[in-house]
């Protein structure tokens, strides 16, 4: 069974950094495409980054483009989000993803993914 732990959350002043993490376990996640997604309050969830488990592709939304970095560790199973100048508007919690069906796309439709972890809160203040 697929799980998927986020952590690394927590406030933070505007201009300031973050590093979420989240933790991969249950599957063999060479195939995978893995994202992460974010929901502010009243607001619809959207994508924020996608990375190839196999590979260096990586894809960003344009509102993180040039602030965020997302990367993956093969050897502790975990994929992180290093969040710079980070901005009040990116307040929201943040949420792991996984899509086992990799086929050499990185997709920003939340319905591609099949595991989702519980998510982490990224609070900036201005």
């Amino acid at each position: 069974q697929v799980q998927l732990v986020e952590s690394g959350g927590g406030l933070v002043q505007a201009g300031g950094s973050l590093r979420l993490s989240c933790a991969a376990s249950g599957r063999t996640f060479s195939g995978y495409a893995m994202g992460w997604f974010r929901q502010a309050p009243g607001k619809e969830r959207e994508f924020v980054a996608a990375v190839r488990w196999s590979g260096g592709s990586t894809y960003y939304a344009d509102s993180v483009k040039g602030r965020f970095t997302i990367s993956k560790d093969n050897a502790k199973n975990t994929v992180n989000l290093q969040m710079n100048s980070l901005k009040p508007e990116d307040t929201a919690v943040y949420y792991c993803a996984a899509d086992q069906s990799y086929g050499g796309i990185l997709y920003s439709n939340q319905r591609r993914y099949d595991y989702w972890g519980q998510g982490t809160q990224v609070t900036v203040s201005s």
